[in-house]
């Protein structure tokens, strides 16, 4: 099972690294908001244990940044406050569970694998628009019930536009709902990562799934 870690504490996450991978889990970690928000995005993960209180993106943000964009892994936050509207205000964020600092390494643990059962019992619906399925909790696409080799981000851009089918998407909502706000590189990330799609889901001289809209942005073809 892969687990990514979030938290800027790096005496708590060399303790809680050694203790999860002892239990079993592939643990990768990231000591602030912004570098979570990306492996969260890229890695493929099983669950994500999320700090609140995080330099830069705060962890509310970073989950409801992941719940947009479409990342359905499930989420324990931790936080060293305390109070019923903090727990609140992270659920409503879209976390799975919440469990306060500081707290007994065998209920992370418990609470952890109750996520990962939770999650295997509830999958969510594939998504599926003509003959292309998107299948949120293996992270599989197919068309025409050939598997499609996708990278991370290939797969949360299909994602996006499989929600979206049918509307024309502009490259900055692409860049804020498949990337982040606060993304910085160069725009045209977007096209080069269109581009790579539309080779893995076009036959050779056929039609484009994926629309080009001239000076509005993208639209994926719903029939």
């Amino acid at each position: 099972m892969k687990l990514l870690l979030v938290d800027d504490d790096a005496t708590l996450v060399t303790a809680l690294r050694r203790g999860l991978t002892a239990e079993g889990f592939s643990v990768e970690t990231a000591s602030d908001g912004s570098e979570g928000l990306w492996r969260a995005r890229e890695g493929g993960y099983d669950v994500i244990v999320l700090d609140i209180m995080l330099p830069g993106v705060n962890g509310y943000r970073v989950c409801a940044e992941l719940r947009r964009s479409g990342v359905r892994t499930p989420i324990l936050m931790l936080t060293a406050k305390d109070g019923h509207l903090d727990e609140a205000e992270g659920l409503d964020t879209g976390a799975d569970d919440y469990l306060r600092k500081p707290f007994s390494f065998a209920v992370l643990v418990a609470r952890v694998h109750a996520l990962i059962r939770r999650a295997s019992l509830g999958d969510p619906a594939p998504l599926v628009v003509a003959d292309l399925r998107v299948d949120l909790r293996s992270r599989r696409a197919l068309r025409a019930e050939v598997p499609l080799p996708l990278t991370a981000r290939e797969f949360a851009l299909l994602t996006y536009l499989v929600r979206r089918a049918g509307r024309v998407v502009s490259k900055q909502e692409i860049l804020a709902g498949v990337w982040d706000d606060d993304f910085e590189g160069d725009p045209n990330v977007v096209e080069v990562y269109v581009a790579r799609l539309r080779r893995k889901l076009d036959d050779p001289g056929g039609p484009r799934r994926i629309e080009t809209v001239r000076g509005m942005g993208y639209r994926l073809v719903a029939q």
